[in-house]
């Protein structure tokens, strides 16, 4: 069983930094699409940054290029999201999730633009102050 557990949320003031951590166990396939997605009350779930696992490329949104990161540590099975010059719209819970893909690259940003992920974590609240 899949499972994906994040953790590092919390409160910050804005232009501060954040790092998020997602632990992930139970994998059985061999490639997949691990994302951070982040949701506001009333609104979907957006993505944020998404990696591939054959080879990480990477992508992100306009809305936070250059400003947040994603990377992976495979040894450990852990997924990090680095961001940085955080501002009050960045506010939300913080989802790290998993989607089976093949390995095509397309896979990435569509994954990261249409939420269309298999599994979720719980989430965490990352919050920004003005």
């Amino acid at each position: 069983q899949v499972q994906l557990v994040e953790s590092g949320g919390g409160l910050v003031h804005r232009g501060g930094s954040l790092s998020l951590s997602c632990a992930i166990s139970g994998i059985t396939f061999d490639f997949y699409v691990i994302g951070w997605f982040r949701q506001v009350p009333g609104k979907g779930r957006e993505g944020v940054a998404c990696i591939s696992s054959w080879d990480g490329f990477t992508f992100s949104p306009e809305s936070v290029k250059g400003r947040f990161t994603i990377a992976r540590d495979g040894a450990k099975n852990t997924v990090f999201l680095q961001m940085s010059s955080l501002r009050p719209e960045d506010t939300g819970v913080y989802y790290c999730a998993i989607g089976q893909a093949s390995r095509d690259t397309l896979h990435v940003p569509n994954m990261c633009l249409l939420a269309g992920a298999d599994y979720w974590g719980q989430g965490t609240q990352v919050t920004v102050s003005s």
